[in-house]
């Protein structure tokens, strides 16, 4: 299968740094790398024209790199919470996507695209989830997904609270003994009042 030979403008993960040389696939080139600015075709004119403007791009990615530095020191520790119906078990009815959580971190002040965000697998469980949000190619920050079924679900999680099923089976359990003792307890109290 024939390759395609391009120039990175950009770094690009996996595949390398800006100004490398890079054989690649014909569709990824068309379809992605080159759509996005993040690559141009090595022909000679180009590559003349790329050493020409080399110090100028690096400069630029420079600038950007500190602009999303600075955004990822001031959103540090950025925390999200997405609230969702599920089953007993945890599972989830469907699944969080990338775009969930870009939406919902643009809810907690953070402007994304869903391009940006990374997830290591689908999100199908409640709990919490580390993705990561991509501000530069050399610039990532970490994001915990908090997943739902309520706000107050949530807020259990983030104190490292165990949801489940398990904590229902106790919630019932813990009415059911406070029930037995204020049954004893009003006979106790009926046995007291007969005796007197």
């Amino acid at each position: 299968m024939s390759q395609t030979a391009l120039i990175l403008l950009q770094r690009v993960e996996h595949l390398g740094q800006m100004g490398d040389l890079v054989h690649v696939k014909p569709g990824y080139a068309r379809n992605f790398l080159l759509p996005q600015a993040k690559a141009m075709r090595a022909t000679a004119a180009n590559k003349k024209r790329f050493e020409t403007e080399r110090a100028q791009l690096e400069a630029q990615n420079l600038k950007k790199r500190e602009e999303a530095e600075r955004l990822a020191e001031r959103m540090h520790e950025l925390s999200v919470v997405i609230i969702r119906q599920a089953g007993d078990s945890g599972s989830l009815y469907g699944s969080v996507s990338t775009r969930d959580i870009a939406a919902a971190a643009t809810e907690a002040g953070l402007t994304i695209s869903r391009q940006q965000v990374v997830l290591a697998h689908p999100i199908k469980q409640l709990g919490l989830t580390e993705a990561r949000i991509v501000l530069h190619p050399e610039v990532s920050i970490p994001l915990t997904v908090n997943v739902a079924r309520s706000a107050e679900e949530a807020e259990r999680q983030a104190r490292g609270e165990a949801i489940g099923v398990q904590d229902e089976d106790e919630n019932i359990l813990g009415e059911l003994q406070a029930e037995n003792a204020a049954e004893e307890a009003a006979a106790e109290a009926a046995e007291a009042s007969e005796e007197a």
